[in-house]
């Protein structure tokens, strides 16, 4: 790889204006493309610390061996640029959002002779019209046997269509009406094409002209007494009203506009997009794309927008966002639509109901990624290798165990411990740890604790005569140590959990690990600096996985335990409920929430309870809501 030094530009010679820029590599391929509103700023930029930079931005600047830039007037010509660039080389370091899978289209060869409409998949090719995508292949086929009744256009294969031009005789789709059959002549070029804009117009969300239209040809066709057109029309009204009915009406009739809702989790982002047409969803559509670095969910909007909207991809007059967006992209989306884009981030009504369902599905989306890689044989290799080579393993760590702390304000404090082996998760070997040698906060010494019970128990049954259980065959739970302790934190907690394994003399039998969750560095003991793993390497998202589970596991004992403390709290002076009696009213109802939600009836439920001790209870609950926050979380709660 080049160093970075060996093509940076000399200084003072890169202006300050707007403008893109270009990396190549040693054999003259563009890699990357990229916009500033100072190009000066921005290029140095690259050329700072390596170490300072993401590990992706690290392996760019030194795969490539020299730098370009063009200077343009505005923001708006270098968003321009920008998306022409990347239409054009392809750059492999720029964001590419990948479809989480295969989705139909339905496509019209307008650029053919006698234009021709199919469902397909794949690649779109220039001079076709494109409607959905869609998330059914059979529910748009189904929609397009009846549209086919209304528009009888070609829809055939070329090698269908010769044959009958040259054997003079129409196929079955002509005979039955749903093709005008213009390869036997009954309709010339012209009269086709205007049968195929009709179709697009109506699939484009001019339902109410086309329908109106066609009534009124109805009408007409009746007044002249011309019944056997005026049955046809009629016909052709009721298969486009059915066409209307099987996409329920989510916004005002002739709305056209893409729903675009965005979520992410620091690692991944994921995308999902309804295409409204005419106040209808007509098509959906998801992306999953790796964050490989910190870059602003703006930017990673303004990157997914470019790549929906191809050159053949129709732009729509609204978009709705879960992200605002620059004025610049609106700007640009406006110039290649020829008319006025606005993006917009919709508040209330039925607009961001639409908004919310979408967000929603691409979370769905994200958690169905995650599950998938988790799931995964090789990736679950990849990450253990990964993680050993990072950490300085032998070999990979078939058992990785992850500690967690969790209290508010010093109070309730427990500890948790997961078990991953072979790279999933092992949930009958979960524990949880009460902290008991002291109070307040002080993660370090709580974690100093935890990990002195486990080590101390893992000692305790080496020493053991029973090693093994007798019914299953299996070894003691705690019997072995694990190749790797992982603990949230960064490097005084690992400092803090090498002395401990240090003191139980551990140290050089078990690898220790912090993952410190600003900037997911890995820490090791007695090291200076941390060990950057890439942004989107397995081995980074199985620590990741380790340690949001463990956080999971420790804050939800935390809630239950805070929850019972403040339940016993309250009911303390309620007369007639004794210790047993406050432990059944929380086991029945589980939380002071639903207590406080309850009324008297209910509370006379729980076995032991009359209607005179449940009206005590309730009114001792009555006026006891409000709210926590968790100062390890910045969460807000109700209790």
């Amino acid at each position: 790889m080049a160093d970075p030094a060996t093509y940076r530009p000399a200084p003072g010679t890169i202006p300050t204006d707007p403008g893109v820029y270009r990396f190549f590599d040693a054999f003259g391929n563009v890699i990357y493309v990229g916009k500033a509103k100072n190009l000066r700023q921005r290029l140095n930029s690259y050329f700072a610390d390596p170490a300072g930079l993401h590990f992706r931005t690290q392996t760019m600047v030194r795969t490539a061996s020299k730098v370009e830039w063009i200077v343009v007037a505005n923001e708006l010509e270098a968003l321009q640029l920008e998306y022409t660039w990347i239409q054009q080389f392809d750059p492999r370091f720029n964001v590419k959002y990948r479809d989480d899978k295969s989705y139909p289209w339905l496509a019209v060869t307008m650029a053919d002779e006698f234009p021709r409409v199919f469902v397909g998949r794949g690649a779109k090719k220039r001079g076709t019209r494109y409607f959905g995508p869609f998330g059914q292949a059979w529910a748009i086929r189904e929609t397009v046997d009846l549209l086919l009744r209304v528009f009888p256009m070609r829809s055939c294969t070329q090698g269908v269509f010769n044959r009958a031009r040259s054997s003079g005789r129409a196929c079955l789709l002509g005979d039955i009406g749903k093709c005008s059959a213009p390869c036997v002549g009954r309709v010339s070029p012209e009269e086709h094409r205007g049968i195929a804009e009709d179709f697009c117009s109506f699939m484009g969300g001019n339902t109410g002209g086309i329908i109106g239209r066609i009534e009124r040809e109805m009408y007409q066709a009746s007044a002249d007494l011309n019944f056997e057109k005026a049955a046809v029309l009629r016909d052709s009204l009721s298969a486009l009203k059915r066409v209307q009915e099987k996409n329920s009406v989510v916004l005002k009739e002739g709305v056209r506009a893409d729903v675009v809702g965005f979520a992410d989790d620091g690692r991944q982002v994921a995308v999902q997009v309804f295409h409204v047409v005419d106040g209808r969803i007509l098509g959906e559509r998801g992306w999953i794309a790796d964050r490989a670095d910190d870059t602003p969910i703006t930017e990673l909007l303004e990157a997914f927008l470019r790549q929906l909207y191809a050159e053949d991809q129709e732009i729509p007059p609204k978009i709705y966002s879960s992200v605002e967006a620059e004025p610049e992209l609106e700007a640009l989306l406006t110039v290649r639509r020829g008319a006025n884009v606005a993006i917009t981030v919709p508040l209330r009504g039925a607009k961001r109901a639409l908004l919310d369902t979408a967000v929603r599905n691409a979370e769905e989306n994200l958690a169905q990624a995650k599950l998938k890689r988790s799931t995964d044989l090789d990736a679950r290799n990849t990450a253990l290798t990964e993680i050993a080579e990072a950490v300085g393993l032998t070999e990979p760590p078939l058992r990785i165990e992850c500690y967690d702390i969790s209290h508010t304000m010093g109070t309730e404090v427990v500890g948790s411990m997961v078990v991953f082996e072979d790279g999933m998760p092992k949930k009958s070997q979960y524990r949880r740890f009460i902290i008991k040698t002291f109070e307040g906060s002080n993660d370090v010494a709580a974690m100093d604790e935890v990990l002195s019970r486990r080590l101390r128990r893992l000692l305790d049954e080496r020493n053991s005569d029973v090693h093994v259980d007798a019914t299953t065959g299996e070894a003691a739970k705690f019997a072995y140590a694990p190749a790797l302790i992982v603990v949230d934190g960064g490097l005084p907690q690992v400092n803090a959990a090498n002395a401990v394994l240090e003191r139980f003399g551990l140290d050089s039998e078990i690898a220790l690990v912090g993952l410190a969750k600003r900037l997911e560095e890995v820490w090791l003991p007695g090291e200076e600096y941390p060990v950057i793993m890439p942004r989107a390497s397995e081995g980074l998202y199985m620590l990741q996985r380790l340690r949001d589970e463990a956080h999971r596991f420790a804050i939800t004992h935390h809630r239950s335990r805070r929850a019972k403390h403040v339940v016993e709290s309250v009911l303390d002076d309620v007369p007639g409920l004794g210790e047993l009696r406050r432990k059944a009213l929380l086991t029945y109802f589980g939380s002071l929430r639903k207590l406080r939600q309850a009324s008297e009836a209910e509370i006379a439920e729980v076995p032991g309870f009359g209607p005179t001790l449940a009206a005590a209870v309730k009114a001792a609950v009555a006026d006891t809501g409000g709210e926590a926050i968790n100062l390890t979380t910045g969460e807000v709660t109700e209790v």
